[in-house]
């Protein structure tokens, strides 16, 4: 099974978005991590259809595929990072977060995406946990829904931190869910260093079934910091082969997105070292 790499504009912030996906195209990345924020496709703007229309055609052209994530730092809120969250005490401040993902949902399925990321967002003070599941199954409803009628999979990722923060809360979510069709992953390969119990090639095995987005980065135990490839502690030959082994066919992105003011380098030297970890020197993994 060959892997498809892709590169998120979370680290590419200071490119015009033209610019970033020309770059990607031009170092051999298969596709893109595509944040919706206001310096690239800002999904609060107006005109959003034929905006999104524009960079479809863009990616076609390059033969670039992609997901949508829904990770902008101040997209909602100037003033408080990632807020509203879907946890938010505040009903019509969820409501805000629910309807940036089913926008987002919108886009993707116009862009042809492979899948829509998202998060579940921080447990806030003096909320308990059973209120907080219930907070966000409640507003996941209608994305589900969403993503369900547009074909385009909701992949939830565990985030250092969050309500979900480990593959084990992810499968809790599903059972409370029920186990809805278009619920999926996100499995950032530096959050299974940092936190979890297994190694990450056996998190990729774990993980295999529900697999709708994969993100990597290095990263170091214990600490919730992305690094370039080579700076952290992960052993990524293993990875790279459990992934190819799973049959999963969406993106693996490079999630870099405190190294923009170095993107451009940044995206080089990362397809450069996973070619390398994959043994091949064209961008294609080995089946």
């Amino acid at each position: 099974m060959t892997l498809r790499l892709g590169y998120g504009t979370n680290g590419l912030t200071d490119l015009r978005l033209d610019d970033a996906l020309g770059l990607l195209a031009d170092l051999g990345y298969d596709g893109v991590g595509l944040t919706l924020d206001h310096m690239h496709l800002d999904p609060l703007s107006p005109d959003l259809s034929a905006r999104t229309r524009r960079v479809a055609r863009r990616l076609i052209g390059l033969g670039l595929g992609v997901t949508v994530e829904t990770g902008a730092r101040y997209v909602l809120d100037a003033r408080r990072k990632h807020g509203p969250s879907l946890l938010d005490p505040d009903p019509d401040a969820r409501a805000a977060r629910t309807g940036l993902l089913l926008t987002a949902v919108r886009v993707a399925a116009e862009l042809g995406a492979h899948a829509v990321h998202c998060f579940s967002g921080v447990v806030p003070p003096d909320t308990g946990r059973d209120i907080a599941w219930q907070r966000l199954t409640d507003a996941l409803g209608p994305v589900l829904h969403a993503a369900a009628g547009a074909g385009v999979p909701l992949a939830l990722e565990p985030e250092p931190g969050h309500l979900l923060a480990t593959l084990a809360d992810f499968h809790h979510l599903r059972t409370l869910l029920g186990d809805p069709e278009p619920l999926g992953l996100t499995l950032d390969i530096g959050h299974c260093q940092c936190l979890e119990p297994a190694p990450p090639a056996d998190c990729v095995k774990e993980a295999a079934p529900w697999l709708r987005h994969v993100q990597i980065e290095d990263m170091r135990r214990g600490v919730h910091e992305h690094l370039p490839f080579g700076d952290g502690e992960i052993d990524f030959p293993p990875v790279l082969e459990a992934l190819a082994a799973t049959g999963y066919a969406g993106l693996t992105v490079v999630e870099l997105p405190r190294h923009s003011h170095a993107g451009p380098d940044m995206a080089r030297t990362s397809i450069d070292f996973l070619r390398r970890a994959t043994g091949t020197t064209n961008g294609a993994a080995p089946c």
